[in-house]
């Protein structure tokens, strides 16, 4: 993404990259560590495989992950998060504890 298409609020930049309900939940499966396109697919659940696809190549080009295809048959390709993407962590974290706490104090069944 060139820095000119980024907008002014830093807020919305931030956004602009994990906007997407998958992107999140793929920062957050990739957390612990490397996983395979089948096990993203598997721990996420009802994203369709076009989607999931077009997410992650998306993070790839924002700089957040890293996709690594191994020579095999058949080909082996793996998903980690880079620097950046692991810097990511303490805004999932919040967001994890400001769930836990709505759904403890305020969501009503």
């Amino acid at each position: 993404m060139e820095k000119q298409q980024l907008p002014a609020c830093p807020v919305e930049t931030t956004l602009t990259l994990i906007s997407d309900k998958w992107k999140v939940l793929i920062l957050r499966d990739l957390l612990p560590g490397t996983k395979r396109f089948g096990e993203l697919k598997k721990s996420i659940g009802h994203v369709s495989q076009k989607v999931l696809t077009a997410q992650l190549r998306q993070m790839e080009q924002s700089g957040l992950l890293t996709r690594t295809v191994y020579p095999e048959v058949p080909p082996r390709v793996e998903y980690s998060l880079t620097e950046l993407g692991y810097s990511l962590k303490p805004i999932l974290d919040a967001m994890s504890t400001w769930g836990e706490n709505y759904k403890e104090n305020y969501y009503q069944d």
